[in-house]
């Protein structure tokens, strides 16, 4: 997810942990006065020349690049820990994608933990990744689950925008004509503005009114009904051939940026599937340096070996429909 950093970042704060991959473009709003969990509604600074002025602050200084990008997981101890003590964890999955991915370690720089609870912050500093610690009062995330996505190239080149775009997010199936009722907030870049600082504000409130309902099928309702036209938010959706997902199942593998481990039933399949693809796309990273080639480019143009290449059937996420007792995560 991409967003301004501390106007919008304290309203996904309170969101479910499915906003794992979250890319947090921050262009200085107006100042905004502090409320909810002493993030939300809190300005970017105007420049990283001063002191920090917060731990937060301070966090979000050092995670973010240059032209203030930053990019931002929320996790919570299930998305950290092995799931019914099975090796590896989610975040270890996220994280590996990172190490094999293409061009995207340096981007490891640039990611901020953002944990929820304590053991999630342990684990992350054990890592010597860059976490911050947000104390949720009153908020109980023990059931929300982890993020469930990969990174297996860096997606800056396939995000580029220009000022008018305020968000850009993934979807189930981007050719078809319900592209838009099918958004998933498993990738998705946000530019700071007042327009997505008021979606985020919205979004939250809208989510603690619609009892039983995930923040996904929040938001989507929010598009439907129009909340998106009345902001006056400029969207796009990503194209699944990039920014792919288990729904999707594109298979151009000189081409996905992103897999997300959507229409999945439970956290041991997505696991097991993800693990999968991991290991598929190392195959495929081996066969390539073996020939000479680099695994594909940011025009797809890879090294003639993509037509050989064949991604593993999501096997456990299809059984996950037809099992009994299997709950969504």
């Amino acid at each position: 997810m991409i967003s301004t950093m501390k106007t919008i970042f304290p309203s996904i704060a309170v969101l479910p942990l499915a906003l794992a991959a979250v890319i947090y473009v921050c262009i200085w709003a107006q100042p905004i006065s502090k409320s909810f969990l002493s993030v939300q509604n809190y300005p970017c600074p105007q420049s990283y020349s001063s002191t920090p002025t917060d731990e937060l602050e301070l966090a979000l200084q050092k995670a973010s690049m240059p032209n203030k990008t930053l990019i931002i997981t929320i996790v919570n101890k299930a998305y950290v820990e092995p799931h019914r003590d099975n090796f590896p964890s989610m975040l270890d999955l996220f994280l590996e994608s990172f190490w094999l991915g293409e061009d995207t370690r340096p981007l490891l720089d640039h990611l901020l933990l953002v944990a929820v609870d304590q053991t999630a912050y342990d684990r992350g500093k054990f890592r010597r990744l860059r976490c911050y610690r947000l104390e949720t009062d009153g908020v109980d995330f023990t059931g929300e689950k982890d993020t469930d996505i990969l990174w297996l190239r860096n997606p800056f080149p396939r995000l580029r925008t220009n000022e008018t775009e305020d968000l850009l997010i993934s979807t189930d199936l981007s050719d078809s004509p319900w592209a838009e009722d099918l958004i998933n907030t498993g990738f998705y870049y946000i530019r700071s503005n007042n327009k997505t600082i008021s979606l985020f504000e919205k979004w939250h409130s809208m989510k603690d009114n619609s009892t039983g309902m995930k923040e996904q099928d929040v938001l989507v309702r929010m598009r439907a009904t129009g909340v998106f036209g009345r902001l006056g938010l400029s969207v796009r959706l990503l194209d699944t051939l990039y920014f792919n997902g288990f729904c999707s199942n594109r298979t151009d593998v000189g081409l996905v940026v992103t897999v997300h481990a959507n229409c999945c039933r439970s956290i041991s399949a997505k696991m097991e599937d993800l693990a999968a693809i991991l290991g598929g796309w190392r195959r495929f990273k081996t066969a390539a340096s073996s020939v000479g080639g680099g695994g594909g480019s940011e025009n797809g143009g890879g090294n003639g070996n993509e037509g050989l290449f064949q991604w593993t059937t999501h096997v456990a996420c299809w059984n996950s429909w037809i099992e009994p007792n299997k709950t969504m995560p």
